[in-house]
């Protein structure tokens, strides 16, 4: 029986790469010849796996324009729980299943976000460069900001958000939450008002999908609302915050200070972002376990050997839902 063609949009883990070429005639996008390839095999190509950055290269987006030429597809795999890579409507409105790799790394992302939301108020980083360059004979670490007097707003309460906050009520401080409806089963203040969050808060805690709906929802109004005090954290993307505005506030004095794991360009983050001692950097390493990494990279191969098992796969995203399966 012939195996299935796929199309490999860049890079992947190698465990993930190994397992596509046991079950699969995998074709790579990455190419030199990519046009060439798409040419030769666009019609034949039954399923895609994708994950920008998700080895720290580029790969090509999954957009309409590239299904239009893959009128065979069935499905789209996507490494990692932010699928905006993937035009997932439009995927859905010409029939094809987009997966992506949820679960698997929600505590891991949870675990970092809090060790984040820490260093950035403690300036962790920055007392460690103060030791490391000798100065600390000549006098100790400034005092920090603390924990201990903050409200903690969670923007955001999918399966991330839910894990942050268990692990914040470890350190005993109240914590409110915005998104569109209130979360069942949720004990927290729900905000409609992501301006009122800000307002009441002392640390904001970005963890929302990407995409048109959530782009550059944290702007100069928001980190104005959050005031001089307040501290910014994004675990979530890039796009959510208004990047330029977000340098001005910490370069300002409109925030105290940022924790980013994530930028508008990756890997490009703007030397004004760089230079700011106000802010503690990470280059996108929310999920960035050995154990966590190996998960979601097997998630993305079980999802395909599922549907062409012709079982449902196991983690279709809402835009498509899955039909004709189980």
């Amino acid at each position: 029986m012939s195996r299935p063609d796929l199309l490999q949009t860049g890079p992947m883990m190698g465990m993930i790469e190994a397992q596509l070429k046991e079950h699969f005639t995998v074709h790579r996008l990455d190419a030199p010849d990519a046009e060439a390839v798409l040419a030769e095999v666009g019609p034949r190509i039954r399923a895609v796996a994708t994950g920008v950055g998700s080895t720290g290269g580029g790969a090509r987006r999954v957009t309409d324009a590239l299904m239009a030429r893959l009128p065979a597809l069935e499905i789209v795999a996507n490494f990692g729980v932010g699928y905006d890579a993937v035009e997932a409507e439009a995927a859905g409105r010409r029939g094809v299943v987009v997966t992506n790799t949820p679960g698997v790394l929600d505590d891991e992302v949870a675990d970092l976000t809090i060790g984040l939301l820490l260093a950035t108020l403690r300036r962790i980083p920055q007392a460690e460069r103060h030791l490391r360059a000798g100065k600390w004979p000549s006098g100790g670490f400034p005092l920090t900001a603390t924990l201990r007097d903050r409200t903690i707003g969670i923007v955001g309460m999918g399966r991330i958000g839910r894990a942050i906050a268990r692990r914040l009520e470890g350190f005993g401080r109240p914590i409110a939450y915005h998104s569109r409806r209130p979360v069942a089963d949720v004990p927290y203040a729900h905000y409609p008002d992501l301006l009122a969050l800000a307002r009441d808060v002392d640390a904001l805690i970005v963890i929302v999908p990407g995409g048109p709906e959530t782009d550059r929802m944290i702007n100069a109004e928001v980190l104005a609302a959050l005031g001089p005090t307040g501290v910014f954290v994004n675990v979530a993307r890039g796009s959510v915050v208004d990047e330029p505005a977000l340098i001005r506030a910490l370069e300002d004095g409109t925030i105290a200070a940022a924790g980013l794991d994530v930028f508008a360009d990756e890997p490009n983050v703007p030397a004004a972002l760089i230079a700011l001692d106000n802010a503690v950097l990470l280059p996108h390493v929310a999920s960035a376990t050995h154990v966590t990494r190996d998960a979601m990279g097997q998630l993305v191969v079980d999802n395909l050997l599922a549907w062409f098992d012709g079982r449902p796969p196991l983690t279709p995203v809402p835009e498509t839902p899955m039909k004709g399966r189980g």
